[in-house]
């Protein structure tokens, strides 16, 4: 079966603006799940070029296809892997599922928004963690935004990668991660996927990078299905970063 592709329209989400390849259909994403919150994320408008933290240009605008309109921050704090946990993290928020919302730093301390939204706070002292009390407490989004500027500071790649579980032999699912831990090692999230009655999936993936930046959708460089990727050669090759196929995660 031939399939073509209506690329992107001017919809102000993820799903609205990028159509799938004709002859596939998006995998099903119910209501509240974690697939439903990325397919319905909001899109800047068309052709907005992707800033940086300071508010300048990013120095490549080549490699992404859309912008999601979701704050970046004020430090360079939110790169990679921080944006993967964002987006879990705003998920588990608005689906009422906030005591789910923790993360290991990379020494392996658990930071846990129930704990920090309580009014405790984190005392780091080299390479060692601990909890201290004292602050008032606050569930607010604005205070969640702290606490994971706070675990941007001391996870990344290494941590993310430990927490996710192998997930390359099931088919691409929205949520799926590709990540290389390192320094500098990347982490990119599946924000979408739809499948061809031949078995093929498509997938759409979505990144910051360094300097911290924007999210946005990413550039297929093929450009053979709009911004959509597919299984296609022995490497999945984005615009800044190849992964092994074997690299793709999920949250357990």
């Amino acid at each position: 079966m031939l399939l073509s592709c209506v690329c992107a329209q001017q919809g102000p989400s993820v799903g609205s603006r990028f159509v799938p390849p004709t002859g596939a259909a998006r995998v099903p994403a119910p209501a509240g799940s974690f697939a439903h919150y990325l397919r319905n994320l909001p899109l800047l408008q068309t052709h907005a070029p992707v800033l940086l933290y300071d508010g300048t240009l990013k120095h490549r605008q080549d490699a992404h296809a859309a912008v999601i309109d979701l704050t970046v921050g004020k430090r360079d704090l939110q790169q990679c892997a921080d944006a993967v946990m964002r987006l879990r993290a705003e998920h588990l928020f608005t689906t009422d599922q906030q005591d789910e919302i923790a993360f290991d730093f990379t020494n392996g301390f658990r930071a846990e928004w129930k704990r920090w939204r309580r009014g405790e706070r984190i005392r780091v002292s080299g390479n060692r963690c601990s909890w201290v009390s004292g602050a008032k407490a606050d569930s607010s989004h604005a205070e969640l935004l702290r606490f994971l500027d706070r675990v941007f500071n001391y996870a990344g790649t290494l941590s993310l990668g430990r927490e996710l579980k192998h997930a390359s032999d099931a088919p691409i699912a929205p949520g799926d991660v590709f990540i290389q831990g390192g320094s500098p090692g990347h982490a990119m999230i599946v924000v979408d996927a739809a499948r061809a009655q031949d078995g093929r999936t498509f997938f759409l993936l979505a990144q910051s990078y360094m300097p911290a930046q924007q999210i946005h959708i990413v550039r297929c460089p093929t450009e053979r299905y709009g911004a959509w990727y597919t299984i296609d050669g022995d490497r999945l090759v984005t615009p800044e970063w190849s992964f092994d196929w074997s690299d793709r995660k999920r949250w357990p």
